[in-house]
This record gives C-alpha cells, sequence and structure tokens, in this order.
C-alpha cells in the first residue's frame, strides 16, 4: 500500500511521520493552505457581547488556531459565559486547550448533522450563535440554528486556497511512486485532486486508486466523481484515519 495524504500542512505531514514510523509508504501533497480570515478584526467585539445564554460555534482547529492567535495580538479573552461547541472531537481539544473551557462535541461522526443533534441545541430560541469557521463552507449549521429561533453571527477566522501545482507532472510523480491509495478529507479537495489530475492519468490510475474519505457525503460525491473503492473512516482526525489504514 502506497498511500498520498493530501490533507492540509501539519496536518498532513503528521500522519505521513505516523505512517512512515509504522513502515507503511507514505508521502504529503497538500492540496490547500491557510491564511487569517477576513474578519479576525472584529472577533474580539463580537465575543465580548455574548453571554451566559449564547453559543460559540468552533468548525475546525483552523479557526481555533487562527481567532486565538489573534485574541492573544489583542489581548483578548475568551469569554467564560457563553457555551462552547466544537464540530468534533480534535477540534474540541484545541478550542479547550486555547481557551481553557469546558467545549461540548459530538461523539460520532465530525460533522454538523450529528453535532446539531446535541440535547443543548434542541431548545435555543433568542439565543445568540458565534460560528467561527472559513471561508465559503456549508450553511447547514447556521441555517437550521436560525430555523430554531437563534440569532447567528459568522466569523471568518482563515482562508483556504488551492495550492498551485502542474497536473501532469504531479501525476507522473504518484503515478510511477505506485500510489494506491488517496487520503481526502473534504469536497473542495476532493473536486480539486479530480480537476488537477490529466484525464488520461485519472482514468488510468486516480479513480482506480482505494480511496479514504472523512464521511458518507463525501463518500457519496467520490461515487459521482468515478470512484469505487471507497473507504469512510470514523473521524477526520489523524488517530482515526490511522486505525482505517491499518
Amino acid at each position: 500500500m502506497n498511500i498520498l495524504v493530501t490533507r492540509p500542512s501539519p496536518a498532513g505531514e503528521m500522519l505521513v511521520s505516523r505512517l512512515r514510523a509504522l513502515g507503511q509508504v507514505a508521502w504529503s501533497f497538500p492540496l490547500i493552505e491557510f491564511t487569517p480570515g477576513r474578519e479576525l478584526n472584529v472577533l474580539p467585539e463580537r465575543l465580548s457581547v455574548l453571554g451566559q445564554d449564547d453559543m460559540v460555534f468552533a468548525l475546525s482547529q483552523h479557526a481555533v488556531s487562527f481567532a486565538h492567535a489573534h485574541l492573544q495580538q489583542t489581548h483578548t479573552h475568551w469569554p467564560l459565559q457563553p457555551a462552547y461547541f466544537a464540530i468534533g472531537r480534535t477540534t474540541a481539544l484545541a478550542l479547550h486547550t486555547a481557551s481553557g473551557i469546558e467545549v461540548r462535541y459530538p461523539l460520532d461522526q465530525e460533522i454538523s448533522e450529528v453535532l446539531l443533534q446535541l440535547p443543548e441545541l434542541q431548545n435555543i430560541q433568542g439565543k445568540r450563535a458565534l460560528i467561527l469557521r472559513g471561508n465559503g463552507g456549508r450553511e447547514l449549521l447556521g441555517e437550521t440554528l436560525v430555523a430554531r429561533g437563534a440569532q447567528v453571527e459568522f466569523c471568518e477566522c482563515y482562508q483556504r486556497a488551492g495550492k498551485v501545482y502542474d497536473g501532469a507532472q504531479e501525476a507522473m510523480r504518484w503515478h510511477t511512486r505506485g500510489v494506491d491509495t488517496l487520503v481526502v478529507t473534504s469536497g473542495e479537495m476532493l473536486r480539486q485532486l479530480f480537476t488537477l489530475i490529466p484525464r488520461w492519468y485519472r482514468e488510468n490510475w486516480l479513480l482506480r486508486c482505494r480511496l479514504l474519505v472523512v464521511s458518507e457525503r463525501l463518500a457519496h460525491l467520490a461515487r459521482e466523481l468515478g470512484w469505487h473503492d471507497i473507504q469512510v473512516a470514523e473521524n477526520a482526525d489523524n488517530d482515526a484515519l490511522l486505525r482505517a489504514l491499518q
């Protein structure tokens, strides 16, 4: 098994390092990179108005890291009053480490649908919710919170942009190295990979690889694009990916 990990730095490199330590053949090929978000400057103000009945949601580790760095630069603390929620265990741990505050998160898959099933999010009429996220992304969480009566604001804490590669050159490189397993953790990256690889390599190599993804929604997209050998990991963190790859 020769594994190509497409998740961004540093998580991608960390997974590759752990795989190699277990004797696996693996390479890192990050498809996107991150920069500070356009709304970080308003984050301290938006946090300051939240009370004990309100909520803060972190949708990724990157949202937490960029938000926390900005709060440190502006000598601002995470407020103690609102309830904190995260999309999954890894993001929750990052937010708890940054803030020292208890963070609620779903124990199953790291997706909005499962997060929205938490008992604390069923009766939220009149509460304020601040969602920390990147540019773009799904709107399901915000739309559902609004439908349940909450007042929702977003804060773009980071931006993600596709890294530029020569598709033919990269296809030749990974095909020659015998890559037969791909790790992809978002729909954005899956579409980018599909588009990047020229048609001949796509049909004769890429779509024949085993594909490890992190949700049924992503698996459905992969099937639509033409993959057949698809496995869904329990979660999006490196521990779950490592278990699936073993």
